[in-house]
C-alpha cells in the first residue's frame, strides 16, 4: 500500500519564508484555507463567541500551556497569559517550562490528556509526522482580531503559515522570525583585524589565524552538535541550489553524497583534523560550550539561530557585540550568493485537539500576537516575531538583532528554508553521529553513511506519511 503524499510548493517553502527585510512594510495576503476543527469533547467547556472572545473561551476556564525552556525562555508566554487573564476575568492559565517536550508530552498524547498549548521546540521536540492529525487547525487564529482590534493576518509577515502547514493543514503557529547564521564578536574581530569568512577556504585560513592567537575556530556541546548539521545543510544548499535542498527534503537515496554536501563535510573535517574545534564537546553541556565562545572567547565562531544572543545574555563578555553573518559557501561561485540565508518563521506552537481547552490555547496565541506581547518578546528576547513593524532601527540596542535585519535586507529574495528534520524528528539520531564526527572519531564517509542511513530508514518506512516538496 502506497503512502499518501503531502504537497508543499517551492514558492511557499523557499522564496516565501521572508522576501525582504524586517523593517520594510508589507501587505499580508494570508487567507484561510481550511475550517478549524472543533477540538471539543464532553469535558471541554465553551463560551459564547464574540469579537472579544473569538474562540468561545468559557468563563472560569482553566488553561494549561507547556513551553520549551530554551534560548527564548518561557516567561514571554506568561506575559501573554497575563493578558488573557486581564481580558477574561475568572480564567486561570498555568504556564510551565519543559526542556524535554517529547519525553514529557508524548505519553499525554497517547493518554488523550495533552495540554492546551505546546511550544514544540528544542532537541527533544515531537516529530510532527507522529501528531499532525491530532492538532487543531489554526487558520481561525489568523482570522481573529488581535487585542488592538486589527485582524491578526493583516499584522504579520508574508508566508508565515508555510513552515507549520502539513497535508494542507495549518497546525503549527511559528512565532519567531528565525535567521540562521554564523555568530561572532564584532569587537574581537575589529581588534584582531579579522573578517567574517565568505567561503570555507577563508574559514580555514581564519582558523589558522585563531590558532596562532591561542584560540579555536569553533566550539560545540553535546546537545547542540546538530547546530553544525543545520549549518552544513544551509551551506550546501547555497552551494548547490534547489537540487540539494529537494534531495534532502524528499529523503532521496544518496542525497548526502551530493558534491555540494560533500564539499561542506570535507571542509568541516579539515577543521576538525587541524584542531580548530575546542576539544571535548561530546562530553560538554552545550551552555558551557557556548559560554567558552561568548564569555571566554576561546572560540571565535558559533553557528546558531537568532535566539543565541538571548540564550547567552547572562554569559556574554561585556562589549562582545554579538553579530551574525551568512553561512560560508564551498566556492566563490555558488548557486545562491553568499548573502543568501535560511530564514523562516520558527518556534512552533501547537494546540492539541484532545486538550481540555483548545479555545484557551488559541486565546494565548491571540494574546502573543498582540502588539504589547510581540514587542515585549523582541525587546526582551532580542529576536523578531512574525508580527511586522515592531523592531526599531536600533534593535533595542542589540547588535545581534540589528545584524539580523541587515542580513535579511542583503539577502532580498535569496531566502530559503527546509523542514525535513523537524517534520520527521531526526535530530535525536543525528546528534550521535555529529558528536562523533566533531570529536574526530568518524570521517566524512562515516558521517555521510550515518546521516543517509537515518534518512533512508524514514524513507523506507511505509507507516510514516511523507512530505513531497517540489
Amino acid at each position: 500500500m502506497s503512502t499518501e503524499q503531502a504537497q508543499i510548493s517551492r514558492r511557499t517553502i523557499v522564496r516565501g519564508a521572508v522576501a525582504t527585510a524586517l523593517m520594510l512594510p508589507f501587505a499580508s495576503t494570508l487567507t484561510s484555507c481550511a475550517a478549524p476543527s472543533s477540538g471539543t469533547d464532553d469535558e471541554t467547556a465553551t463560551g459564547t463567541t464574540s469579537a472579544d472572545n473569538p474562540f468561545g473561551l468559557a468563563e472560569a476556564a482553566e488553561v494549561e500551556a507547556i513551553i520549551f525552556n530554551g534560548g527564548y525562555g518561557y516567561d514571554y508566554v506568561t506575559f501573554a497569559a497575563d493578558k488573557v487573564k486581564e481580558a477574561h476575568e475568572g480564567v486561570t492559565v498555568k504556564v510551565s517550562p519543559s526542556t524535554e517536550i517529547a519525553q514529557e508530552l508524548q505519553p499525554r498524547f497517547v493518554g488523550g490528556t495533552p495540554p492546551d498549548l505546546i511550544d514544540n521546540s528544542g532537541a527533544g521536540a515531537i516529530g510532527f509526522n507522529t501528531i499532525v492529525d491530532q492538532l487543531e487547525t489554526l487558520d481561525d487564529v489568523f482570522e481573529a482580531p488581535n487585542y488592538e482590534g486589527t485582524t491578526i493576518a493583516d499584522t504579520l509577515y508574508p508566508a508565515v503559515k508555510a513552515p507549520g502547514t502539513f497535508n494542507d493543514r495549518f497546525v503549527a503557529l511559528n512565532y519567531v522570525m528565525t535567521v540562521y547564521a554564523m555568530w561572532y564578536s564584532a569587537s574581537l574581530f575589529e581588534e584582531k583585524g579579522w573578517a567574517p569568512p565568505k567561503t570555507w577556504d577563508e574559514a580555514k585560513e581564519l582558523g589558522a589565524k585563531a590558532k596562532a592567537d591561542g584560540k579555536y575556530l569553533f566550539v560545540w556541546g553535546k546537545e547542540a552538535a546538530t547546530y553544525y548539521h543545520t549549518m552544513a545543510i544551509d551551506s550546501a544548499i547555497k552551494e548547490g541550489g534547489d537540487e540539494v535542498r529537494l534531495a534532502l527534503e524528499n529523503l532521496e537515496p544518496d542525497a548526502y553524497s551530493h558534491p555540494a554536501v560533500q564539499g561542506v563535510f570535507t571542509a568541516l573535517y579539515d577543521c576538525v583534523q587541524a584542531g580548530y574545534f575546542v576539544p571535548g564537546g561530546a562530553g560538554t553541556q552545550f551552555t558551557a560550550a557556548q559560554a567558552r565562545w561568548s564569555n571566554g572567547q576561546e572560540a571565535i565562531l558559533y553557528p546558531s539561530g537568532g535566539w543565541i544572543e538571548n540564550e547567552m545574555k547572562d554569559t556574554t563578555k561585556e562589549g562582545f557585540e554579538m553579530t551574525g553573518f551568512p553561512t560560508p559557501t564551498v566556492s566563490d561561485s555558488p548557486a545562491l550568493p553568499f548573502e543568501s540565508l535560511r530564514s523562516a518563521a520558527g518556534e512552533p506552537f501547537i494546540v492539541p485537539s484532545q486538550g481540555k481547552n483548545p479555545a484557551g490555547g488559541k486565546e494565548i496565541l491571540r494574546a502573543m500576537l498582540s502588539k504589547d506581547a510581540a514587542t515585549n518578546f523582541s525587546k526582551t528576547r532580542l529576536a523578531p516575531t512574525i508580527v511586522k513593524g515592531l523592531v526599531p532601527a536600533d534593535g533595542f540596542g542589540s547588535t545581534a538583532l540589528v545584524s539580523q535585519t541587515s542580513m535579511l535586507d542583503a539577502a532580498g529574495e535569496n531566502v530559503f528554508n527546509h523542514v525535513f528534520n523537524d517534520y520527521y524528528g531526526l535530530n535525536a539520531d543525528q546528534l550521535v553521529i555529529w558528536n562523533s564526527f566533531l570529536a574526530g572519531d568518524v570521517d566524512v564517509a562515516g558521517l555521510t553513511s550515518g546521516l543517509q542511513g537515518i534518512s533512508d530508514k524514514v524513507a523506507n518506512d511505509d507507516s510514516i506519511e511523507k512530505l513531497t516538496i517540489s
